[in-house]
């Protein structure tokens, strides 16, 4: 089968009104990721080497959108909504081109497995003119029931039109089907419009397929696989039904995850093996973690790279650019954005880095800032290995300090400092006795005069 060419037809026309919302339904987000893109990652994964996107409401968003996650898909237009068999036929060009199997899907399902899109393609190697992909449920009321007779598929009747043994069958259309190439246009344009809403359902292939001598079967999927999202408290199941499988599939891979339910993955979340990652951990996208590392509790990473046997939180933020190598440490109440911290380097405790390199071994007081921006650009800070920044110090970029590098405690740097130098950057202490209790009374009388 790995010969044969496929087609992805993915229906993305939904518009945002039962998510009450101006965005196109099917770029809300499962995991970080519009939940269409999801669903051409998994045909991508199942063979479908082209994809067409047909799409409608909100169709230059779409169309910018697509870009970042199908650059090669071909958009069309379903000008009007006249039913799904309609929608796919918007994408004739595409369908006429003569792939060996065509997949419909729909942007608004994305939890299908690429698995169940794979055995409906060796379905159609086999022979198959048509595979609807169906699932199982002991509550069925509300779908379309799959009719089959000797092991072939005959009709997909909806719920109201079913007789009353009908409507105890629970095999169920989860409305994803793979239709053979040669056999695709034929079938589509002999869908007629006969019911009630004069639209053109796909569903209606099936039995005219088994009329026309076709083998039409059904393969069975978990619901899941099948699970369509109109309404927000629908995407939220979604999104725990993804993650639960991804933390599974993590800590199959050797991450332990210590309390998993309260771990947040991203759609490209990389991280290796014996990562400890502890409770209340969000991984935003683009964050990729090496092994051995820990995460602590309450930190949140995005579009940040982690070496190996890094120590990370608890209630660190790790903002998109932040790099961390092998053995570095950012603590609690840490931020570091668009920075690297080198081998060993320590940033332990409230601090900010961004825009700079903290150099191997090097020591980052608390409460340490890089003043990297002046309102108007971003300006670079650059650590040497070894330095030590004492605690409650402000790095005024551009600035470098030296390898072995030591400023004191309190300072303000706003000139570079050489290699093993010493640099303090604050004003002489200066201490008047008495002067603290003539500020008490003074305060004092000035208050009790409000008062009055």
């Amino acid at each position: 089968m790995s010969q044969r060419s496929c087609l992805s037809v993915i229906l993305a026309a939904g518009e945002g009104t039962r998510m009450k919302s101006a965005l196109p339904k099917v770029l809300h987000q499962i995991a970080g990721l519009p939940m269409v893109a999801h669903v051409v990652k998994a045909a991508e994964a199942a063979g479908a080497g082209d994809q067409a996107l047909v799409i409608g409401h909100g169709a230059e968003e779409m169309r910018k959108a697509a870009t970042k996650f199908a650059p090669k898909a071909e958009t069309f237009v379903q000008e009007k909504r006249l039913g799904t068999a309609h929608a796919v036929l918007a994408a004739r060009d595409a369908i006429s081109r003569g792939y060996d199997d065509v997949l419909v899907m729909f942007g608004d399902t994305p939890l299908i497995d690429p698995d169940a899109l794979t055995v409906a393609r060796l379905k159609l190697a086999e022979g198959a003119g048509v595979v609807v992909i169906g699932f199982r449920t002991a509550n069925p009321t509300g779908y379309g029931r799959l009719i089959e007779k000797g092991g072939k598929l005959v009709a997909i009747r909806e719920e109201k039109d079913c007789s009353d043994e009908e409507k105890k069958i629970t095999f169920c259309n989860g409305g994803l089907m793979a239709v053979a190439g040669s056999q695709a246009l034929k079938l589509l344009e002999a869908v007629g419009n006969k019911n009630a809403k004069g639209e053109y359902y796909l569903t209606d292939i099936v039995e005219i397929a088994s009329g026309q001598g076709l083998d039409v079967i059904a393969t069975e999927a978990s619901f899941e696989n099948a699970l369509g999202i109109n309404n927000r408290a629908e995407l939220a199941e979604a999104e725990g039904i993804w993650q639960r499988r991804r933390r599974r599939e993590a800590m199959l891979s050797g991450v332990t995850l210590i309390a998993p339910e309260t771990v947040f993955f991203s759609h490209d979340t990389e991280i290796g093996a014996d990562t400890i990652v502890e409770p209340n951990v969000w991984f935003g996208p683009g964050v990729k973690i090496a092994t051995g590392a820990k995460i602590h509790a309450f930190s949140h990473i995005e579009g940040a790279t982690v070496a190996s046997n890094c120590d990370v939180g608890p209630f660190a933020r790790l903002r998109p650019g932040a790099d961390l190598k092998q053995k570095a440490k950012v603590g609690n109440f840490c931020e570091v954005k668009q920075a690297v911290i080198e081998e060993g380097a320590k940033v332990n405790h409230l601090t900010y880095i961004g825009d700079a390199r903290v150099g191997a071994g090097a020591n980052i007081g608390a409460g340490t800032i890089t003043c990297n921006y002046d309102g108007y650009s971003k300006f670079f800070t650059d650590i040497g290995e070894g330095a030590f920044i004492g605690s409650n110090s402000s790095l005024v970029a551009p600035v470098t300090i030296g390898n072995g590098g030591y400023i004191a405690s309190g300072s303000v740097i706003t000139e570079s400092v050489p290699d093993d130098a010493l640099a303090f950057g604050r004003a002489r202490q200066k201490t008047i006795p008495g002067k603290g209790k003539e500020l008490r009374e003074r305060f004092a009388s000035a208050a009790a005069a409000k008062k009055k």
